[in-house]
């Protein structure tokens, strides 16, 4: 008895992540429908707008739209901030669930009919279906109906779906039959037949979920199709114009080459990675939608019926392929752009041993002319302390005559020519001795 009691001060005493029942009841969001025999579903999956301005445009759209017929049937609306809404509209029930890229809108009925004569968007208002916000991807019709005794014969299956080829499959372990022809009908939905041997409401549910979702990842990955198709012929030819350049690269013959080649390469590589920035979400996109797609179809475990090509070979050989071919553009612009980086800088890593080079025979040059300004300057050095010592020794001169006429010398000559090495000593002292003052300075 005292256990809840300590599990409840337990609980107030802890201190929980804001978080917490956000994360924790994300496992119990979107839960699979709970679907009787003898069920008509609907869905309908609309893009959103592309741009985060236009996408809380839709939003604020589609909720209105709901809360429209939530009021004609008088039932109660989805919250502002909802991002799934199931509620039973009497006639049928409605399933919305907003995803990053797209909305869902799943109606399911109980209409006693030929298959596909009545389907759940019978039940809805037509003005309400043409005013849906955004552009519908995926429609599709899926209806269960009680497995009959005997095998269907694939002639009879065919009325159903005007005439088309069939794909069929058991699934979950044979205990439903899974038709469908992968066309898009004269109501511009597809349609898919499925015949309950033994699975009980909540397998049904799993089971219509699993196709639902396939479906529509189906669709969803295959948007960046066109994309991939419209630049692969300018992946081809940039990749001609990368080769053309590096071929060129043997031939460069001075540094206007280099920098030529190097402009060429630095547009070849904006015009890579502006491409990169466009598609890089949508190509990324493609591989989550493709493997949720691919998981959807290996939880169906698939078994062959009458020798009919099921669901997983179908879409193996036609799916996939499409994959690749996305996959294949994105990796050849991750591989050019790779390319031109490495082209980049072998051909950077050229001009700087160019402007090594130069620089070397700069400074080759401004050595010899260092030596050369130094010669000179000794020579003017030398010319200098000969042109100083001329001008002392002419000044001597005077004085040496002055003192003769006045009697001080007898030879005033000799004291000229006496005075000559002094003159040349002192000049050639007073000179070093500025050197010396330069150079601390």
């Amino acid at each position: 008895m005292r256990a809840p009691l300590f599990v409840g001060v337990l609980s107030m005493v802890l201190d929980f992540h804001d978080q917490r029942d956000e994360l924790f009841n994300e496992l119990h969001t979107r839960p699979f429908p709970v679907i009787d025999t003898q069920a008509r579903i609907s869905q309908l999956a609309v893009l959103h707008a592309g741009k985060d301005i236009e996408r809380e445009s839709y939003r604020k759209k589609a909720l209105e739209h709901l809360c429209a017929l939530c009021s004609r049937y008088s039932i109660n609306p989805p919250a502002e901030d909802a991002s799934c809404y199931y509620q039973d509209f009497g006639g049928f029930e409605l399933r919305w669930e907003r995803h990053t890229e797209f909305s869902t809108y799943t109606f399911v009925h109980k209409l006693s009919s030929e298959p596909f004569q009545r389907t759940a968007l019978s039940l809805l208002p037509d003005e309400w279906l043409n005013d849906l916000p955004g552009k519908v991807i995926s429609g599709l019709h899926l209806e269960i109906e009680k497995a009959p005794e005997e095998l269907p014969v694939v002639e009879d299956l065919r009325g159903f779906f005007e005439g088309h080829r069939l794909l069929s499959c058991y699934a979950s372990n044979r205990q439903a039959q899974v038709w469908t022809a992968y066309r898009i009908h004269s109501d511009n939905m597809g349609r898919f037949l499925v015949y309950n041997n033994s699975l009980n409401p909540c397998q049904t549910g799993r089971l219509v979920r699993r196709i639902l979702e396939l479906e529509t990842y189906r669709m969803v990955a295959l948007l960046s199709l066109p994309l991939a198709r419209q630049i692969a012929p300018n992946v081809r030819e940039m990749d001609q114009q990368l080769a053309t350049v590096i071929q060129q690269l043997t031939d460069i013959k001075n540094l206007d080459d280099e920098r030529r080649l190097l402009g060429e390469l630095t547009t070849l590589s904006s015009k890579i990675e502006q491409i990169i920035s466009d598609t890089n979400y949508r190509f990324s996109a493609t591989e989550a939608y493709y493997r949720l797609a691919m998981s959807r179809l290996e939880e169906l475990r698939e078994q062959e019926v009458c020798g009919l090509q099921t669901l997983n070979e179908f879409l193996g050989r036609r799916l996939t392929p499409a994959y690749r071919t996305c996959e294949t553009v994105r990796e050849d612009l991750d591989d050019l752009s790779n390319r031109i980086d490495r082209a980049s800088e072998l051909l950077r890593t050229r001009v700087n041993l160019t402007i090594e080079e130069q620089n070397q025979d700069l400074l080759q040059s401004l050595n010899r002319r260092s030596k050369m300004q130094f010669r000179m300057q000794q020579a003017v050095e030398g010319l200098s302390v000969v042109a100083i010592s001329y001008y002392m020794v002419g000044l001597f001169k005077y004085l040496a005559e002055t003192a003769k006429s006045t009697g001080l010398i007898g030879n005033s000559g000799l004291v000229t020519g006496l005075f000559v090495p002094v003159a040349i000593g002192f000049v050639i002292f007073g000179l070093h001795r500025m050197k010396k003052s330069i150079k601390k300075s």
